[in-house]
C-alpha cells in the first residue's frame, strides 16, 4: 500500500455506502418489526403499514400511483420481470422488441433470452457519446414491434437519454416503453406520466440504500404476465414475503435523496476531476458527454498506451477505488461491449477507468486523485510494452 492513509471509494457506480441514517431504519424492522406484512396479527399488520408507506415514498418520487410500484430485489430482476412478463402477454400483438447495444448486461441477456424463445430483437446503435437517434428508433419500429426499452442514464459512460421524447414517439405508435433508470433514479427528474414510460426499473444501493432491494413501475392498464409464481404478494407480480427491512431502507434512502442538493455538488465535483484529468494527463480521452447531459457522478476516460486494469490496481495501491467498467463486466476479460459501440480501438477500450461519485465525495478526495492519478498512469507508461510511448511523450519524472 503506496497510500498516505487517505481511502478513497469512487466506484458508486457499482454500489454506494448506505447511509447510517438508511442504516438505523433497517436495524429497527429487523429487530423490532419484524412481522410478515401477509400476517394479520399486529406485528404483521405494523410491518403492512410501514410497506404501504415505503411504496407511496417510490410512487411518489416518480409521480406514479401507489398500486403501479411493486418490490423486487432489484435492477436485474426487475429488468427480467418487465422484459419477459410484458413480451409474452403480447405475443398476440407481435414478437419484435427494440433496445440498443449499451444496455444493462441483464437487459441485453434477457433480450437474447427472449430471442430464443422466437422473439425478435433489433440492437440500435448510438453515436459516439453514447445516445440513442430517435429517427433510427422510428425507422426500426415495424407493425409487429411491441416494446422499446432504452436505458436512462447509462451505467458505464453516464449519457442520459432523453426518455420523454422516446416515451411520446412510443405512445403514438402505441408500443410499450420501459426504461432502465436503476443509475439515473434521484438523480435526474423522472415523471413517468408527463415522459409517456410505461415500465420503470430502480433500485436501492446505488442511492445510499442496502443492496438486494428495488422496484419497477407497471402503468396501469399495461399486459404484464408474471413469471415468478407463488403467493400473492405485490399483487402476484413478485410472489414471496417482502424483505421489510431493506424496503423500508430503500424508503428513506429516496427521501433522503430527493431532499438533499446533492446533484449539484456531485456535478460541480465531477466537473472538477473531468477538467483536472484533461489538464493532468496527456493522451487522455473523456467518454461520454460532458454538461447536463451525462449523470452528476460519472468520470469515464481512456488512457493511451496503457491498460485500465493496470490504473486500477496502482489506483488500489494509493487507496483510491475505481473500476475499469460496470460492475457486472468488470471480471470479463473482453472490452467492453459499450465502448465498442461507441467506436473506440481496442487499445483505447482497454486503457479505460471509470470514476463514480456520490454525494459523500468530498473536495481533499477530488484533489487526492488528481494528484496520485497522473503519478499512476506516468508510472505505467514508462513501463509500457508500446515503442511509442518514449517518443511520443518523452520520460516524465
Amino acid at each position: 500500500m503506496i497510500s498516505n492513509g487517505m481511502k478513497v471509494y469512487l466506484d458508486n457506480g457499482s454500489t454506494t455506502m448506505v447511509d447510517p441514517r438508511v442504516t438505523s431504519k433497517v436495524i429497527r424492522y429487523v429487530n423490532d418489526r419484524y412481522g410478515n406484512p401477509s400476517s394479520l396479527h399486529f406485528k404483521g399488520q405494523e410491518a403492512k403499514k410501514a410497506l404501504e408507506k415505503s411504496r407511496e415514498v417510490i410512487a411518489n418520487s416518480v409521480h406514479a400511483l401507489n398500486e403501479e410500484i411493486f418490490f423486487t430485489s432489484g435492477g436485474t430482476e426487475g429488468n427480467n420481470i418487465l422484459l419477459k412478463g410484458v413480451a409474452f402477454a403480447n405475443r398476440n400483438k407481435g414478437n419484435h422488441i427494440i433496445t440498443t447495444k449499451v444496455e444493462h448486461k441483464c437487459v441485453l441477456e434477457s433480450c437474447k433470452w427472449l430471442e430464443r424463445q422466437g422473439f425478435r430483437v433489433t440492437y440500435l446503435e448510438v453515436d459516439k457519446e453514447g445516445f440513442v437517434d430517435l429517427k433510427k428508433l422510428e425507422a426500426a419500429i415495424t407493425d409487429k414491434t411491441i416494446l422499446v426499452s432504452i436505458i436512462h442514464g447509462n451505467n458505464e459512460i453516464g449519457t442520459i437519454n432523453d426518455i420523454g421524447n422516446i416515451g411520446s414517439l412510443c405512445r403514438s405508435r402505441g408500443i410499450y416503453f420501459h426504461s432502465d433508470a436503476c443509475q439515473s433514479y434521484t438523480k435526474v427528474r423522472i415523471d413517468v406520466k408527463a415522459m409517456n414510460v410505461d415500465l420503470l426499473t430502480i433500485n436501492s444501493h446505488k442511492i445510499h440504500g442496502s443492496k438486494g432491494v428495488g422496484a419497477v413501475y407497471v402503468r396501469d392498464g399495461v399486459m404484464i404476465d408474471a413469471w415468478q409464481h407463488g403467493g400473492s404478494q405485490e399483487s402476484g407480480m413478485r410472489p414471496g414475503t417482502e424483505n421489510i427491512p431493506a424496503i423500508v431502507g430503500f424508503a428513506e434512502a429516496v427521501k433522503l435523496a430527493m431532499s438533499s442538493i446533492h446533484v449539484s455538488s456531485m456535478n460541480r465535483l465531477r466537473d472538477r476531476l473531468i477538467e483536472g484529468i484533461v489538464e493532468r494527463v496527456p493522451h487522455a480521452k473523456l467518454n461520454g458527454p460532458l454538461g447536463e447531459k451525462r449523470l452528476c457522478g460519472n468520470v469515464h476516460f481512456s488512457f493511451r498506451f496503457i491498460e485500465g486494469e493496470a490504473i486500477n490496481g496502482l489506483l488500489d495501491d494509493y487507496g483510491v477505488c475505481g473500476s475499469t467498467g460496470s460492475a457486472c463486466s468488470e471480471m470479463d476479460l473482453e472490452p467492453s461491449y459499450v465502448l465498442k459501440a461507441l467506436g473506440l480501438s481496442h487499445e483505447m477500450m482497454n486503457g479505460s477507468l471509470r470514476l463514480t461519485l456520490s454525494r459523500f465525495t468530498t473536495d481533499e478526495e477530488i484533489d487526492y486523485v488528481l494528484d496520485v492519478l497522473p503519478k499512476v498512469v506516468r508510472r505505467l507508461r514508462d513501463i509500457s510494452p508500446f515503442k511509442e510511448v518514449s517518443h511520443v511523450l518523452g520520460r516524465d519524472s
